[in-house]
């Protein structure tokens, strides 16, 4: 039950909250009635019937017609999050590349473009873009549907308080105002309304995972993102950790052979240079030899010692692996897996849950989507 406010800003801000509370419940429990919302989120009847007419009417929610069963009385009507009406944009900016992709409220993908762009340049350059591709999403949209929210996944540290791109290692952008210089840029567009929300790649991929089809049984959920670098986000109760400078989850620079290999950050033997893509992807073994096969299962051990690692840090529920280190299926994913086990049989614990991410090659840009939802519904972050 939330508190009562006073005060009319405080009567806003509650009603809000309410609002987004019904949402939040029908994310997990679609199907809900007006008496079931009640009960769940602990207001009156009267009080869920008002409000659940104000979502219909917006375009939050939608009723289904109740199958008829032959039972005597009249059976409540059952709300569901409305997939038709109000949409959201996720954008993946990633080394060399833009994609974006335009979602439902259930995270359903409408459609999706891709562009390049400049690395060597600065973010100006990105920016453009980035906005060119956003608008030609946003032509897929008919009449009556809006975008509410644009959500960003950034490849590198991102400080929400600031509103900035703390650093980007891979493309050497440092304190970038990426969310200002964004909306700047959509400025008289049919996008310069929709409120920009951005974290980074590894966080918005988490959020994909709990905001779209959540599952209370996964709950820590913990994300591994496999790509140029190794970042993790880590989703606990329903919210997103991002530290106290947005920098949680910077995993890929955990060490994990003294003396091993020269990582980007000038340390040697962290994750993203044991793990991360200029590894897995080197061509320094003809691919399918017996070395290249080797060097394969090593890697696997060591993204198993990472996970083994983060597991007894936090006690995820579920961990999830993505990036695209996951096309290479189970000639990585099987030592993974193997090495988990050795550690539970020896600690006399069961292993993690593991599973690949659902959401593919689109994972981070699904997530960005996510990640506007996401901020848009929890009233205490927007």
């Amino acid at each position: 039950m939330l508190m009562k406010a006073e005060s009319p800003s405080g009567q806003a801000q509650l009603k809000r909250a309410n609002r987004m509370a019904l949402i939040r419940q029908l994310r997990v429990q679609p199907g809900l009635s007006r008496v079931d919302l009640a009960e769940a989120i602990g207001l009156t009847k009267s009080t869920v019937s008002a409000l659940v007419r104000e979502l219909i009417d917006e375009g939050w929610l939608v009723e289904r017609e109740v199958i008829a069963t032959g039972d005597l009385g009249r059976r409540p009507t059952p709300l569901f999050i409305d997939p038709t009406r109000l949409l959201l944009l996720g954008a993946q900016v990633g080394i060399g590349h833009v994609r974006v992709v335009l979602t439902s409220l259930t995270g359903e993908v409408l459609s999706a473009r891709s562009a390049t762009y400049d690395d060597t340049r600065e973010a100006e350059a990105c920016i453009q873009v980035l906005t060119r591709t956003l608008l030609a999403a946003t032509a897929e949209c008919s009449a009556s549907q809006t975008i509410i929210g644009i959500g960003l996944g950034l490849p590198g540290g991102v400080d929400q308080a600031q509103d900035q791109l703390v650093f980007a290692p891979h493309l050497q952008w440092h304190h970038v105002p990426f969310g200002t210089l964004l909306r700047t840029a959509l400025r008289g567009t049919p996008l310069s309304n929709a409120p920009v929300f951005m974290q980074n790649d590894a966080d918005v991929a988490a959020l994909s995972e709990t905001e779209f089809n959540p599952s209370p049984a996964a709950d820590p959920l913990l994300l591994v993102l496999v790509g140029e670098g190794v970042g993790a986000g880590l989703v606990v109760g329903g919210r997103l950790l991002t530290g106290a400078r947005g920098l949680a989850g910077e995993v890929g620079h955990m060490v994990l052979q003294v003396g091993g290999p020269l990582c980007s950050c000038g340390r040697r033997g962290c994750a993203e240079a044991l793990i991360g893509n200029r590894t897995l992807l080197r061509q320094d073994h003809p691919a399918g030899s017996a070395q290249a096969a080797t060097a394969l299962a090593t890697a696997g051990q060591y993204l198993g010692v990472l996970l083994q690692n983060l597991a007894a840090a936090y006690d995820p529920a579920c961990i999830v692996l993505a990036g695209p280190a996951m096309a290479l299926g189970d000639a990585l994913l099987e030592p993974v897996r193997e090495t988990l086990q050795s550690y539970a049989q020896a600690a006399g614990l069961p292993e993690p849950a593991l599973r690949v991410s659902r959401f593919g090659d689109d994972v981070i840009a699904v997530g960005a989507a996510a990640l506007a939802g996401y901020r848009l519904t929890q009233p205490m972050l927007g």
